[in-house]
């Protein structure tokens, strides 16, 4: 566990550091695209974020293949290797589309040939844990086929949620913890040394994610672009795959007993099967909502729009803010809720407690109107829009100014009204309308 958190931490600082430098280098080299009718941000913000984030996975992977315990999965298996060079393929077709604006075609060919670099590497599924049937071999070609769309589909999901400063690496980060919790309990408890690469990548891919969110934390001061969501969206397959189709069922065994424990007990098995549908839940909810909506309209699949989930949470009222820990917070909800029941599949205390959390989460969805206020003594800590308002004492107002009879009352105009002398371009102005 150490060597993890170790690479994790180092993967996050490389990213942290380098996100500041590659700011100026996407300003100097252009990579900030005029601001779209889709967009919520109102002041153009440079792109390229991905680049920083490529160089923590490069960071990451190097130290865990010098660490004691981890050096054995780069020598037992290929995957790290096939990882890399699927991510670099992907990373630089993403870069490319942050300075030039690539056609979505041309993209979708480029995310099948990165899962098809892996796929000759052995990054692939061998066999599925089907239930009530057991585990299933599959061909070549039924492997390399269900490899790549399992890639497609999860990088064009995070690409999708990728709307909201922080949404996109905020709800990766969380996902791939419960993934790192989850394949780090099937090495650990089980003994089995397939699930390793998996618990690396997920460990890697929070250290991006962490490295990455301070830079990006509303309002952002970078995005990661195509470069920085194609590339996570990769990584999470990539752990997914590894775990799901190179983890052999029988090594657990667990079919033994009665058929109601061999039932309990083989739920882990299954859980890989929901485990990476359960992880990108929203934004493959996003992605299906989407393709529909603009399928309906007679547009293309690929055409951008403002309809997806973060932009109806600001449309009912939610803050920019708001609306991203409500997507956290369901994320966390899914993921979380299905890997405590792949811990334990027969205690109802668990389906109980997800069904009160999302009867919360559905009350704060009707509430965005709604602002807490922190008590007396913990204003200090917090923004100010949640401290009270503190009311002024009439003593301490101004006196107003008498005038003759002769002359009209001049109101006084406070500094940043519109039509005053200019005086917008001098006093405060907020930058968003509330």
């Amino acid at each position: 566990m150490r060597e993890y958190l170790l690479t994790l931490c180092i993967t996050a600082a490389v990213t942290y550091l380098l996100t500041g430098p590659v700011r100026k280098f996407a300003i100097v080299a252009g990579a900030m695209p005029e601001i779209r009718a889709r967009d919520v941000h109102r002041e153009p913000t440079p792109r390229l974020g991905g680049i920083a984030m490529f160089f923590g996975l490069c960071a990451g992977l190097l130290v865990a293949d010098h660490l004691t315990n981890l050096n054995q999965v780069f020598e037992k298996s290929n995957e790290p290797r096939a990882l890399l060079s699927g991510a670099a393929l992907i990373w630089l077709i993403g870069v490319l589309d942050d300075k030039f604006e690539i056609d979505a075609l041309i993209k979708l060919g480029g995310q099948m040939i990165a899962a098809g670099v892996m796929v000759m590497q052995g990054l692939t599924i061998l066999w599925l844990p089907v239930p009530g049937v057991g585990t299933v071999a599959l061909t070549q070609w039924q492997g390399t086929l269900l490899t790549v769309a399992l890639v497609v589909i999860t990088i064009n999901a995070v690409n999708f949620v990728d709307g909201l400063d922080g949404l996109a690496a905020g709800m990766v980060c969380i996902a791939s913890a419960a993934f790192f919790m989850y394949a780090y309990r099937i090495w650990y408890s089980y003994g089995i040394e397939a699930a390793a690469p998996a618990t690396l990548f997920a460990a890697i891919l929070m250290g991006m994610c962490l490295g990455f969110l301070p830079h990006n934390m509303h309002p952002a001061r970078i995005f990661m672009g195509d470069s920085g969501s194609m590339l996570i969206g990769l990584v999470l397959a990539a752990g997914a795959i590894s775990v799901t189709g190179q983890v052999d069922p029988d090594v657990m065994n667990l079919f033994s007993g009665s058929e109601r424990n061999t039932v309990h007990q083989t739920v882990p098995v299954y859980i890989p099967l929901l485990l990476p549908l359960t992880i990108i839940a929203i934004p493959a909810a996003d992605l299906i909502l989407a393709i529909v909506r603009r399928t309906w309209r007679g547009q293309s699949p690929f055409a951008a729009d403002r309809g997806h989930l973060h932009h109806r949470l600001l449309e009912i009222g939610h803050s920019h803010s708001r609306a991203v820990l409500i997507m956290y917070f369901w994320s966390a909800l899914i993921a979380f809720g299905a890997l405590t029941y792949s811990v334990n599949s027969a205690s109802m205390w668990i389906v109980l407690g997800v069904v009160v959390l999302s009867a919360i989460g559905l009350v704060l969805l009707l509430l965005p109107r709604f602002t807490p206020r922190a008590p007396v003594w913990a204003e200090r800590f917090v923004p100010p829009r949640y401290r009270r308002r503190k009311v002024v004492p009439a003593a301490s107002q101004p006196a107003v100014e008498e005038v003759p009879a002769d002359e009209e009352p001049r109101t006084p105009v406070a500094a940043g009204v519109s039509g005053v002398n200019g005086a917008t371009a001098v006093g405060p102005r907020s930058r968003l309308s509330r």
